[in-house]
């Protein structure tokens, strides 16, 4: 008959190596959150600069509600001065 016996150092070793893979987890979540905030920002900063460079070109009503929805100015003459700004 054997007869083993579990020690402490054991389960301690075992709950460190948990907390530093749910540590390493949780950072690994924060990171990818973190490049998926900066990603859209990128992605909408593009955007309007697109649009107001195409908007220089021709001038049309459908630009002018997708740089409101973008930019928040609900105005063609803020538009215009906004789009300005951007394209210097």
């Amino acid at each position: 008959m054997k007869f083993e016996l579990k020690t402490e150092k054991e389960n301690h070793i075992k709950s460190v190596s948990q907390f530093f893979g749910i540590f390493f987890l949780l950072t690994l979540i924060i990171i990818f959150c973190d490049i998926a905030l900066k990603l859209g920002i990128i992605s909408r900063n593009y955007k309007i600069e697109y649009h107001c460079r195409f908007l220089s070109v021709e001038k049309s009503k459908a630009h002018f509600k997708k740089l409101s929805s973008l930019s928040n100015l609900k105005s063609k003459q803020q538009i215009w001065e906004f789009c300005r700004e951007i394209i210097k």
